[in-house]
């Protein structure tokens, strides 16, 4: 007996039978823990699998029956079978001479059973076939071939100035937690190819010997049937439009994220822009202080003001140093906040353009009110309630039970007349204990609580457009009060007590009164324009649209 070979290899050998004047020569494919070799004085046997054996003797056989022989060839055409499936599946190497005593093996028989044996080759090729035709157009396949494949896709480079357009196009190409939410959308396309799929057929051959003694009609027979299930009732569609409607519903899901995300660049842009703004009045304050430090070391030198006026000055002027530190650093995390959305750890503009003294006209609420079913939120809610509805309706067709159709061949005894007969079955499931009815009371409770959500889902997004309606008129209110009011006064304030201060008519605490007055003014001007571009980024990720096209005539 020939041990296990360890290797996975091919290895050609030659055995010399018992005869003394001829040689055979045959190839040994050994797998380890599959396939074993024996060899016998007048036999080699292949053992491929426990249940999976086949014979060739070397001497001359004896006359064997039809059922011997069939038997022999359906181990033969089932080892090359799954020999094949191990080279399609890069496992083994199959020789060429290995290949031709297969076909010696299968087609050494007499004429009038090689029709059966051909058939059964046909039938095992096409499997085979179908194997091959499935992995290659699988997605993994077509997946591996493009990464072995260098793509070069043109990104826009991050230039000195960003513009908001140019960090949004930035973003919706290279910001990982939505390329993530694209992936899912693309897996979803195959459920939707495979719940339109139809069940494959069942090949199933029989072989029985049951005993030597026995002469009986129905001791000896083949059999190879064909089952193929039919699924009634709508099923498949059903299937195929659940999965659909998934698939519709993880779109909106995209969307929404793409939505937020947009949003996101804008607000961060907009901290970007208010912090460059917030640096340049922190260098003004500076430079005012600056002033008046210079202002009261005049007076203190002339004898005008105490030396306490001075270090007051001096005190004021650092406060002034340390809010344009804390400025700055400020700027430095928005930026780094901005460039992380594109996956950029370190930013590379130099600075952002935009103008935060853009105002839109403001529409009526009820305009934005109709508009807000359209949120991808709204979208989806709506979509989950018609996929519920739908997974019901499958739920209902499972309760109609599926009919599988048999047909086939049956040869008995070679020394039967008339040995070949026809087989056809039908099976039906009866619908006795299980009727479905426990996956229908789920799906029925999964739509009712469909439908809440959607609603739920719909107050929500009225609720926070309300709330984000009336903050914006609140901002826009205060904004013209104190671009029109305040800061014209504050401004006219510090100049005439700086002047004032100069000519010694003021003291030295009027001002600083003054100039802390006109320096948070200004801080909160900048606050409100900042609010208010951000509350416009709220009402248009909520309407799902810019809001200048209500302007538009």
């Amino acid at each position: 007996m020939y041990p296990l070979i360890k290797r996975t290899s091919i290895h050609q050998h030659t055995c010399t039978r018992t005869h003394p004047t001829q040689t055979n020569y045959y190839t040994v494919i050994s797998i380890p823990s599959l396939i074993k070799i024996e060899r016998k004085p007048n036999a080699l046997r292949y053992c491929i699998l426990p249940k999976l054996k086949l014979n060739h003797h070397f001497d001359t056989p004896k006359p064997r029956s039809f059922t011997a022989r069939f038997s022999t060839t359906a181990r033969i055409c089932f080892a090359t079978l799954y020999l094949h499936i191990l080279l399609h599946c890069n496992k083994i190497a199959i020789s060429q001479e290995f290949n031709v005593r297969i076909n010696e093996l299968v087609t050494e028989s007499s004429p009038r059973h090689f029709i059966y044996r051909l058939l059964l080759l046909l039938i095992l090729s096409f499997f085979i076939a179908a194997v091959s035709v499935a992995e290659s157009n699988a997605p993994g396949a077509s997946a591996r071939h493009q990464t072995g494949t260098s793509i070069i896709q043109h990104t826009p480079a991050e230039e000195n100035e960003l513009t908001l357009s140019h960090a949004i196009q930035l973003a919706l190409l290279h910001n990982p937690d939505l390329a993530a939410f694209a992936k899912e959308t693309l897996a979803l396309q195959g459920l939707v190819t495979q719940a339109g799929l139809l069940p494959n057929p069942v090949i199933q051959l029989d072989t029985e010997d049951v005993t030597s003694r026995s002469h009986g009609p129905a001791a000896r027979f083949d059999s190879i049937r064909i089952s193929q299930l039919f699924e009634i009732g709508g099923k498949r569609s059903a299937r195929r439009l659940a999965a659909q409607l998934t698939q519709e519903s993880a779109e909106q899901d995209y969307a929404a994220r793409q939505l937020d995300l947009i949003a996101k660049v804008a607000n961060v842009f907009l901290e970007v822009l208010a912090g460059q703004e917030r640096m340049k009045l922190a260098l003004a304050g500076q430079e005012l202080a600056q002033k008046v430090v210079d202002a009261a070391s005049k007076r203190v030198k002339s004898g005008k003001a105490p030396p306490l006026e001075k270090t007051r000055a001096q005190v004021a002027l650092a406060t002034a140093e340390i809010e344009v530190e804390q400025a700055q650093r400020n700027l430095v995390s928005f930026r780094k906040q901005l460039a992380l959305l594109w996956g950029n750890p370190e930013p590379r503009f130099e600075r952002a353009l935009g103008n935060l003294e853009s105002f839109v006209a403001i529409p009526d609420f009820q305009l934005l009110e109709v508009r807000v079913r359209q949120n991808p939120l709204a979208l989806r809610s709506l979509k989950n309630l018609e996929q519920r509805e739908a997974l019901f309706l499958l739920e209902k067709a499972r309760r109609i039970p599926d009919v599988t159709i048999t047909a086939g061949i049956r040869r008995y005894g070679h020394d039967i007349p008339n040995d070949t007969t026809a087989l056809v079955g039908l099976s039906i499931p009866l619908p006795v204990f299980d009727r479905n009815q426990g996956n229908l009371l789920a799906a029925q409770q999964r739509v009712n609580r469909a439908a809440d959500k959607q609603a739920a889902v719909d107050l929500q997004l009225r609720a926070l457009l309300t709330q984000a309606y009336e903050s914006l008129i609140s901002a826009d209110t205060q904004i013209n009060k104190l671009r029109n009011e305040i800061l014209p006064g504050a401004r006219e304030t510090f100049r005439m007590a700086s002047r004032g201060y100069e000519l010694g008519r003021f003291n030295f605490l009027e001002l600083l009164d003054a100039q802390r007055t006109l320096f948070q003014n200004q801080t909160l001007y900048l606050q409100a324009l900042a609010d208010y571009q951000r509350l416009i980024n709220e009402i248009e990720r909520l309407i799902a649209e810019p809001i200048e096209n209500f302007n538009k005539p």
